[in-house]
C-alpha cells in the first residue's frame, strides 16, 4: 500500500490508445490536474494486469487504480468522485448542484459511455464476423439518438449544469472516444463542448503527461 504523502494511479506502461488520452487513467489525471494535486504513477504492463499484485488493487485486473495512504480504489468513476469529494474545484457546494453534478458522472458512464463502447468493441474485435455489416449501422443509431438528448443539454455557460464540474470532466472523455468514429461531428454543439474541456489548462497538463510518458516508452524499444 502507498506510504508516500502523493496518491498513485497505475496506468498503462504502454498504452493502447498510443498517448492520445482515451485511457481511463485520463480521467483521473485530469481531475487531479484540476484540483492541483500532484501525483505518482505506477506503470503496469498487460502481463502485470493479471498478476496477483495488480489484482489485490483492482479484482478485475484492469486500470487505472488509485491509491493515498491506507486506500486503495478501482473504477475510474469512484476515483474522480473521490479526488471530487475530497478536493475543491470539481463539484458545486450547494446541495442540490452537487448532487446533480454527481448524476452527470453517472449519467456518462452508464448512459452515454456503454453504445460507445459497443461500437468500440464492434470495430477493433467483431470486424471478420458475419454480422459486423449489418450491426453496425444499428450501434452508430443507438450513439446518434444518445447525442442528440445530449446536446440539448449544455447550459449558456457551455457546461451541463452551471460552471464546469465533475460531470463535465467525465462526459467530455467519454465524448472524445468517438472522435475518430465521425459521429461526434455530426453534433457540432457536442463537438464544441467535447473542446472547450480539451482547452482547460489542467486537461491539456494532464494529455501532454500522458503523452510524454507514452513517447518515453517507445523510445526504449
Amino acid at each position: 500500500m502507498n506510504s508516500t504523502c502523493l496518491p498513485i494511479i497505475s496506468v498503462f506502461e504502454r498504452s493502447p490508445d498510443r498517448g492520445r488520452g482515451l485511457a481511463r487513467d485520463m480521467r483521473v489525471r485530469w481531475a487531479l490536474e484540476e484540483v492541483g494535486q500532484p501525483y505518482e504513477v505506477r506503470l503496469v504492463s498487460f502481463a502485470a494486469m493479471k498478476a496477483p499484485a495488480h489484482r489485490a488493487r483492482h479484482p478485475f485486473g484492469q486500470i487505472p487504480t488509485y491509491e493515498e495512504g491506507d486506500l486503495c480504489l478501482f473504477e475510474s468513476g469512484a476515483i474522480v468522485l473521490h479526488i471530487a469529494q475530497r478536493h475543491a474545484g470539481l463539484l458545486p457546494d450547494k446541495a442540490n448542484a452537487r448532487a446533480r453534478a454527481i448524476a452527470w458522472m453517472f449519467a456518462a458512464l452508464n448512459t452515454v459511455e456503454p453504445p460507445i463502447l459497443e461500437l468500440q468493441t464492434l470495430k477493433f474485435q467483431e470486424r471478420d464476423k458475419p454480422w459486423y455489416e449489418a450491426r453496425l449501422p444499428l450501434v452508430e443509431d443507438r450513439i446518434r439518438g444518445r447525442l442528440g438528448e445530449l446536446a440539448e443539454c449544455p447550459d449558456a455557460g457551455g457546461w451541463l449544469d452551471g460552471g464546469f464540474s465533475a460531470g463535465d470532466l467525465m462526459m467530455v472523455t467519454v465524448l472524445l472516444r468517438l472522435r475518430a468514429s465521425g459521429l461526434l461531428d455530426e453534433f457540432p454543439a457536442l463537438a464544441a463542448y467535447a473542446a472547450r474541456g480539451e482547452a482547460r489548462p489542467a486537461y491539456r497538463r494532464a494529455f501532454d503527461a500522458q503523452l510524454a510518458l507514452f513517447n518515453s516508452t517507445q523510445s526504449t524499444d
